[in-house]
């Protein structure tokens, strides 16, 4: 089976393994001649952005990068790359690596044109009608790890640097008109990248799937996410150059970021707000966190469970997919709780303001309260 593909859901992907060499033809297709390329600075010196630079230096493009951006990106780093994208004359953003480096490339391409606070644009109502959508820039995506699917995505997650709380950035035109999804950028990912980010990929999928949201269209692509991460992810980490596991782990991840349309949940809340105070990684928190959530969610998801044990071939219905939960975490050596990954001394209550503040909240298939998300995070860290 040939694991290359042009794609047009939910947007234009070219998908397979050395397609990064088409880079300047996506440029073309989005109307780019002067690109910049925002990454994050570990992404900054490697190989495979330097190869991507070199394709576009060869196609007249320039090589214009904009590195400085945090594993969390903020504020701060939106008004650099913003402030870079001008000073530059760039007509377009190429967003390239993982989620930080999405993430904010997506936002420098939205906020170039801007004159409001990129905070008036949260994820609430019908606020991203407040941007101009003649100033936005587009942006072409280029992920280097399979975990987010923010190139697919209609949103960034920005963290708010002096209330310490991620914010969920959203407007139509945030999509990025092209993605070149090659798993050959993916070969390089150490270990505890490619678990945290494909933990992350199954949280999406897992959230969407729990959701009790009307979407049935999600449901499915949920459901059959959830079994390339199980059949794939262990494959990518134990060889990180196996290009058919790095192929169907990328796929995984575009697939959670369409089917998390259909919400989110208290995985999410929890590891957003951990993620704004203690600066870990989103995914491994996310793996962290998975198996106290199932167990908070039971009473809701218990039958819609069992289903999904039988498709993923687990045996022992709802005990069963947290058995394999449990299993896969410790077999990519994922920290057992919260206190493991390190965080000592947690604001607990900061934590839970925080949980119920997130959007996420409001798909999660048990209703979250202040005293029954104290509890769960008090589980969290044990």
């Amino acid at each position: 089976m040939s694991l290359t593909a042009n794609w047009s859901y939910p947007t234009t992907v070219w998908f397979g393994a050395g397609r990064i060499k088409e880079l300047p033809q996506a440029c073309a297709a989005a109307g780019m001649k002067r690109p910049l390329l925002v990454t994050d600075r570990g992404l900054a010196p490697l190989p495979i952005t330097v190869a991507a630079l070199d394709v576009l230096e060869a196609a007249g493009l320039g090589r214009t990068m904009f590195a400085d951006v945090d594993p969390n990106p903020n504020e701060a780093n939106l008004a650099a790359g913003v402030a870079a994208f001008q000073a530059g004359d760039h007509d377009g953003v190429i967003a390239f690596g993982g989620g930080s480096g999405l993430d904010l490339g997506k936002m420098v391409a939205f906020m170039a044109g801007q004159t409001r606070s990129v905070w008036d644009f949260e994820d609430v109502d019908d606020w991203w009608t407040r941007a101009d959508a003649s100033a936005i820039f587009p942006n072409i995506a280029v992920p280097t790890t399979a975990g987010t699917g923010s190139e697919v995505g209609r949103a960034s997650v920005l963290t708010n640097s002096d209330t310490h709380e991620k914010k969920i950035i959203f407007h139509p035109k945030v999509l990025p008109s092209v993605v070149i999804s090659d798993p050959e950028l993916t070969v390089g990912m150490p270990q505890f990248i490619t678990a945290g980010t494909g933990m992350d990929a199954f949280a999406h999928c897992l959230e969407a799937y729990c959701s009790p949201h009307f979407h049935p269209m999600s449901q499915g692509i949920a459901l059959e996410g959830m079994r390339l991460v199980k059949d794939y992810l262990p494959r990518a980490y134990s060889d990180g150059t196996d290009i058919e596991a790095r192929a169907q782990m990328l796929a995984a991840a575009m697939m959670g970021a369409v089917a998390f349309q259909k919400g989110l949940g208290a995985i999410h809340a929890i590891s957003h707000p951990i993620g704004a105070l203690y600066n870990t990684h989103h995914g491994t928190t996310n793996a962290v966190v998975m198996k106290p959530v199932l167990d908070f969610n039971r009473p809701a998801i218990e039958d819609r469970m069992e289903l999904a044990a039988d498709y993923l071939g687990l045996a022992g219905g709802f005990p069963g997919f947290c058995d394999f939960v449990d299993q896969i975490n410790a077999d990519l050596g994922i920290a057992a709780n919260l206190t493991e990954l390190g965080i000592e001394n947690p604001d607990i209550e900061t934590l839970v303001a925080g949980a119920l503040k997130d959007p996420s909240t409001g798909g999660n298939p048990v209703e979250m309260t202040a005293e029954n998300t104290r509890n769960l995070l008090k589980v969290c860290f044990d």
